[in-house]
């Protein structure tokens, strides 16, 4: 009887094994012919259980490391799958992946890493927890660097190149062209217990950065600049703006100056010079802008005017639709939805305790212990709300030129 009790309540079950196997050589085929990968298998794994850790670049990243490694592999994810009703009890039944809430610290997901490590199973996470939106590997929390030391096991670095070429995250469509996905490396623990957290911190993205803001080869597809408004708002004439993309040309709404996107990935003004020869750098430049701003001066007037649906995300269950359509406005301290109504809520940042971008452009706001989240149309730009979030909170914390603005 103990020994039936102890088996069900482990999180690695043999299902999961038989599962992968089944699954493994009917979704290969079709993810190499979506991408164009060259997937390469891992030889050296023999019967060793790792810890993988991946760049984020597609939406298909953890079927490239199923087709790499034999055998189970469990999958930290955000909590946002795990909050589709009937289709979320079917995932954690079949791989169960390991749940983890976006932007905080999570002591149950490094408590269920733990205990699937103790079993002998294999973890993958993206330590970024975005994907890149310009082709760069984005932030790194430092608390991955205790997490792998806690765990002690031998770390697969999986490197993904070309997925941003092939599929940016603001992007609806997947491009022709090629990319491969591989174990890179492997770092033994007996190479990362003597180093401090912050070597082992440094070691970690210098293993993981991929920098695809170079033009060195073709992508093509008709609308190659199709929603890029997603994640661009600052134009470099005009400032706070709002764009808009059609084909492979996006354009500022406030000065009408329109931008090409090449199948080399650079960008091109049409009939002018444009500053940035890649998004990456427009990028930069959109958060070095805000990192300057006065938000007070937003306190009265709002920045961003949106429609968009409201739900809550009942954590690990579902997800309840609160409104349909409603108005948000971003302010400088501030969310408000359907403001001077007389179901107006407010979401002051000094009462958030996190914002995130999900997807290519859902939003999640945690507050007063519960998630909401925005889902507007095609076009909505949610990484401003985080971008202005986090601006908010790192002058409140009295670091007026902090730089990190929640990507």
């Amino acid at each position: 009887m103990e020994k039936t009790k102890t088996k069900n309540s482990q999180w690695t079950k043999t299902r999961h094994k038989i599962i992968t196997d089944i699954l493994r050589p009917v979704i290969a085929p079709f993810v190499r012919g979506k991408y164009n990968v060259d997937v390469q298998p891992f030889k050296e794994q023999g019967n060793r259980k790792y810890l993988i850790m991946m760049n984020h670049q597609t939406p298909f990243d953890q079927f490239f490391i199923a087709m790499s490694f034999k055998g189970p592999v469990y999958y930290i994810a955000t909590e946002d799958i795990f909050s589709l009703g009937f289709l979320s009890t079917l995932l954690k039944w079949a791989v169960a992946p390991i749940p983890i809430k976006k932007q905080t610290t999570d002591i149950h997901a490094v408590m269920n890493c733990m205990r699937v490590a103790k079993e002998g199973g294999t973890i993958a996470l993206a330590p970024e927890g975005n994907r890149t939106y310009d082709g760069r590997t984005v932030y790194i929390n430092p608390a991955i660097a205790k997490l792998a030391k806690k765990l002690k096991m031998p770390i697969a670095i999986y490197r993904i190149e070309g997925g941003y070429g092939i599929e940016p995250r603001w992007s609806d469509v997947t491009r022709k062209g090629r990319m491969k996905a591989y174990v890179a490396n492997v770092i033994e623990p007996e190479e990362y217990k003597t180093m401090s957290d912050d070597e082992f911190y440094n070691l970690i993205c210098k293993e993981l950065y991929v920098n695809e803001a170079a033009a060195d080869t073709e992508y093509h597809h008709k609308q190659l600049a199709e929603y890029m408004e997603r994640l661009v708002y600052v134009c470099p004439y005009c400032g706070l703006s709002v764009f808009e993309s059609h084909d492979d040309i996006v354009e500022c709404k406030k000065c009408h100056k329109q931008i090409r996107y090449l199948p080399t990935k650079e960008l091109k003004g049409v009939g002018f010079e444009f500053p940035f020869r890649f998004i990456a750098q427009w990028y930069d430049y959109q958060n070095e802008f805000v990192n300057s701003l006065d938000l007070e001066k937003y306190t009265y007037n709002a920045m961003y005017t949106d429609n968009v649906k409201l739900s809550e995300v009942i954590v690990y269950k579902n997800k309840q639709l609160l409104r349909e359509n409603c108005e948000i406005k971003l302010y400088g301290d501030r969310i408000v939805v359907d403001e001077n109504k007389e179901n107006t809520v407010v979401f002051p940042f000094s009462e958030i305790t996190a914002l995130s971008v999900l997807g290519r452009n859902k939003a999640n706001i945690y507050h007063d212990n519960r998630v909401y989240q925005l889902k507007g149309d095609k076009r909505f730009n949610a990484i401003k709300y985080v971008n202005i979030y986090y601006r908010f909170k790192n002058i409140s914390k009295g670091d007026e030129n902090g730089k990190f603005l929640g990507l």
